[in-house]
């Protein structure tokens, strides 16, 4: 493995666990909130997608190919957190029942949400992907590590989740409604203060 490739995975693998943009790790805990340990085929593909998406939009956005207004990508990152916690709603009926196939309309809804979280994360790291000859092979290796620490991070919730299901007999349902209610509030906070409207 190359030195370039190394050093941009790692960069990539703790870029996600910056508490300085939480926002991401609020994101992934709602991706996964209405999931089980057991459900790790479709939480990996979900994750994937999403990865996917983010990997897009920043490689559109760190080589210039597209422009797009900061204050919205600031109001929309929130507002998509904001989503995906109404869809887990929607959802609670059928999660400790329904099988899902891996790959779903779910799916496709991470790629996009991941399309504007991309868009946020190049605000602050197009200089590390100036055009060169290897800009493809930084930008290839930070998105592998973002994808390693986004898997890790996601079984971590998963694991909490069982010992707290298991050992306190916590509803799963409850689960789900208390986490993402919880990312919802904390998302509102965000999208009210990108002032967007203001």
């Amino acid at each position: 493995m190359s030195t370039v490739f190394y050093t941009y995975l790692e960069l990539g693998f703790h870029h996600v666990f910056d508490l300085k943009a939480y926002d991401h790790l609020l994101l992934l805990i709602a991706l996964c909130a209405v999931y089980t340990i057991g459900d790790w085929r479709r939480v990996v593909a979900l994750i994937t997608c999403f990865t996917i998406g983010l990997s897009i939009a920043l490689a559109l956005s760190a080589f210039h190919i597209i422009q797009f207004d900061k204050g919205l990508i600031r109001f929309l990152m929130p507002a998509t957190i904001f989503l995906v916690c109404v869809i887990n709603f929607f959802r609670l009926k059928g999660a400790a029942n329904k099988q899902h196939t891996i790959f779903s309309v779910y799916n496709l809804v991470a790629v996009l949400i991941g399309l504007v979280h991309g868009l946020g994360f190049s605000n602050h790291l197009k200089s590390l992907f100036r055009r060169g000859d290897d800009a493809w092979l930084k930008m290839l290796a930070f998105n592998v590590g973002i994808e390693l620490s986004q898997l890790l991070f996601v079984f971590l919730v998963l694991i909490v989740a069982f010992l707290i299901q298991n050992l306190f007999n916590a509803k799963r349902r409850d689960w789900i409604m208390v986490l993402s209610s919880a990312v919802a509030g904390i998302s509102l906070i965000l999208m009210m203060k990108a002032n967007i409207f203001f």
